[in-house]
């Protein structure tokens, strides 16, 4: 995994104006602030591409909000993760991603392992150009299936990501392996 040590900066969201204290982007701004991130075809060609690992450069989001342009290697993925209290967008800028989530909410404390119900999972494929918005608590998972092709994806998260809880899956089990917070990965 490498980290680009520079920031870009992305244009912000009309109307939220949560860094002045008026109010916050709701999912459907975080939603439209990642896809015209996307459009800029300037800013999503300056990700430096690592051959073998992630590649990400933080971005200024909307209204205060958290925001990543990600580099996804062929046969990448994140692992299964939420992403705690913040809501959420992503949108795929090139190539394409793959999906996996949870349509149950999940206790957000006290457990260690789950059993899940059968027909709580989804899977979603968003080529360049398509992306989702998503509620507190969301667990997913992202993946670039291609051998050959990088894809470039543009993330939004509020508030920022207070912290990022890491499972494993086997079957219809989940585990919670790991609590990442911010310093983790910035």
């Amino acid at each position: 995994m490498s980290v680009s040590p520079s920031a870009a900066s992305a244009p912000a969201s009309a109307g939220s104006t949560a860094a002045s204290g008026a109010r916050t982007p709701t999912q459907a701004e975080l939603l439209d602030f990642v896809r015209r991130t996307a459009a800029d075809a300037e800013l999503i060609a300056s990700l430096p591409l690592d051959p073998e690992g992630r590649t990400w450069v933080r971005l200024e989001g909307p209204g205060g909000s958290e925001a990543w342009l990600i580099g996804w290697p062929p046969g990448t993925g994140t692992g299964w993760h939420d992403h705690a209290e913040s809501v959420g967008a992503f949108l795929t800028a090139s190539g394409e991603l793959k999906e996996n989530s949870l349509v149950a909410r999940l206790p957000t404390d006290g457990w260690k392992t789950l059993e899940l119900n059968e027909g709580i999972d989804r899977e979603r494929r968003l080529s360049a150009g398509k992306g989702r918005s998503f509620g507190q608590h969301h667990v997913h998972e992202v993946l670039n299936e291609s051998t050959e092709e990088h894809a470039v994806s543009v993330h939004a998260y509020y508030p920022p990501l207070p912290r990022i809880s890491r499972y494993s899956r086997t079957g219809q089990v989940l585990r919670l392996e790991q609590v990442e917070r911010p310093e983790d990965w910035q």
